[in-house]
């Protein structure tokens, strides 16, 4: 006696292509379902890189603490702002958040690259002396900054960058040898 096939049974449709669309079509639209996640990341990424250039060449006249306080408030703020943003998390916030704070999310990490640079240029200025290596302290800094700025869909709190902004400042002056009571 012949055992049918245990696929045919469970699934008796089978996983062919839907008999109603045609092929070249159904394959562009797995390409473009496939494509969309990366297309969304490299065009977040964008967002913010000129979000950063904007911080960055705003403070060009300040230094060390005062300067990284600055560029990552002023990025924080931008990015609360950003009402297609906001609309995104709300429409699909699975989808935002993995490409905004994925651990291999591009924003996430040219974030972290970014502030790491900062963070160096203002430490091989002599202006910032943190008692933490630069990966490590970027690193905490952008997951406080995620954690405050998208806090509706993660904690079911409302965004704030003001207190993100104080407590990264905090954070940022309390490691600081240079600003370290003798």
């Amino acid at each position: 006696m012949l055992r049918p096939d245990d696929a045919q049974v469970v699934l008796p449709g089978g996983a062919a292509v839907p008999a109603g669309i045609p092929d070249e079509i159904f394959a562009a639209a797995v390409d473009t379902f496939v494509d969309r996640e990366r297309l969304l990341d490299e065009l977040l990424w964008w967002r913010a890189r000129r979000l950063l250039v904007d911080q960055v060449r705003a403070s060009e006249e300040l230094a060390g603490t005062e300067r990284l306080t600055a560029v990552i408030g002023g990025v924080l703020r931008a990015i609360a702002r950003d009402r297609p943003l906001r609309a995104f998390l709300r429409s699909d916030p699975e989808t935002a958040l993995r490409l905004l704070t994925g651990a291999r999310s591009t924003v996430h990490l040219g974030m972290a690259s970014a502030l790491e640079k900062l963070i160096d240029l203002e430490r091989g200025r002599g202006c910032f002396d943190a008692s933490l290596d630069t990966p490590t302290l970027a690193y905490a800094i952008v997951r406080i900054s995620e954690g405050f700025l998208y806090a509706d869909p993660i904690a079911d709190r409302t965004p704030d960058t003001d207190r993100a902004t104080t407590l990264i400042e905090g954070l940022l002056t309390g490691l600081d040898r240079r600003s370290a009571p003798v």
